[in-house]
């Protein structure tokens, strides 16, 4: 593959006409988003893990959203921020088609994921007293683990299609990641085929569990409704409208993008601001909407800072005693 193409690297221009004196701004943006997810996301993880009564199918599934949102942010945002405080835009070729792969794995590994956690919700909402005899802890790992093994096969194929495609000319992505979508523009022979299959790849991952999760949801509201009487149908509804918010923010843009990707009619650094809104901000809001503001992880997280302060409070007064 290396001696068919003449390109050993490729540029990742980012906002491509984004002026010198907001790259510090934008740079500090993504920084704070990476910790943000890095710190929300890592939590989820290491709670779910450690702490026995968040081993439950919604946490286990929970579990693996956060991985993968985690696994994303730090395979792209980091080059990101090394582009514009370093001046390091630029990426081997290996590395690029490695982050080609990770990008359309891990972000139609979220639509599979996101399309199970709305199918545990309706077990869960309407058909409450079959619900641990319909969905398990086993279950719901062995189908996570499915997803991950299935999604990398099918991802491979147009990974190894597009990496075995002619770079030869031009080297620059309108992109912060690399993705075939904005690599198949820069191929020297023709791509039609592998950019169809691609197209076709996505649609599926994309529009399948899309089309789930509304009749999921469809269902969970009807059944929200006709509980209006009950204390809690309030709270029912509006952490579906909350689940609702980011689904849309994650499936509808994707689909615009996908569906535009061959008509030069957006322009660049709109296409590139979209791609950051779309892909980062469900990775910060997943875990606080899903995980971190549910009544299990508050109480957790109350424990643990009241045990820290009363470990700090123990200290003082132990420092305080044998100073005097």
């Amino acid at each position: 593959m290396s001696n068919q193409s003449t390109v050993i690297e490729f540029v990742l221009l980012c906002f491509p006409d984004l002026q010198q004196d907001f790259h510090i701004p934008v740079s500090i943006t993504m920084f704070l988003v990476y910790c943000v997810s890095l710190v929300a996301n890592s939590i989820v993880i290491t709670l779910i893990i450690h702490r026995r009564q968040l081993h439950q199918p919604m946490y286990i599934i929970i579990k693996n959203l956060s991985i993968s949102d985690l696994l994303f942010d730090t395979i792209t945002l980091p080059k990101m921020i090394a582009k514009y405080w370093f001046g390091a835009g630029s990426i081997s070729y290996y590395p690029c088609m490695f982050q080609m792969f990770f990008v359309h794995y891990l972000g139609s590994i979220d639509s599979l994921i996101i399309m199970l956690m709305a199918i545990d919700r309706y077990v869960a909402i309407c058909r409450p007293l079959r619900y641990h005899s319909i969905i398990s802890n086993k279950l719901v790992t062995i189908i996570c683990n499915c997803f991950w093994m299935f999604d990398a096969t099918r991802v491979s194929i147009t990974a190894v299609l597009a990496a075995k495609l002619l770079y030869c000319g031009p080297n620059k992505i309108k992109s912060c990641f690399c993705s075939i979508t904005f690599l198949m523009p820069l191929a020297c022979e023709d791509h039609t085929s592998v950019r169809t299959l691609s197209y076709i790849f996505a649609m599926v991952a994309l529009l399948l569990p899309l089309s789930i999760i509304i009749v999921s949801y469809i269902f969970i509201i009807r059944a929200v409704h006709l509980a209006a009487g009950s204390e809690n149908w309030q709270k029912a509804f509006y952490t579906c409208v909350t689940h609702l918010f980011v689904i849309g923010l994650y499936y509808i843009p994707r689909v615009f993008v996908y569906s535009t990707s061959h008509i030069s009619m957006v322009d660049a650094n709109i296409n590139v601001l979209i791609l950051c809104l779309y892909t980062y901000i469900p990775h910060v809001a997943n875990p606080i909407i899903y995980c971190l503001r549910t009544k299990e992880i508050r109480t957790i997280l109350e424990q643990i800072s009241q045990k820290i302060l009363d470990s700090k409070t123990k200290h003082k007064v132990s420092t305080l005693q044998l100073s005097s």
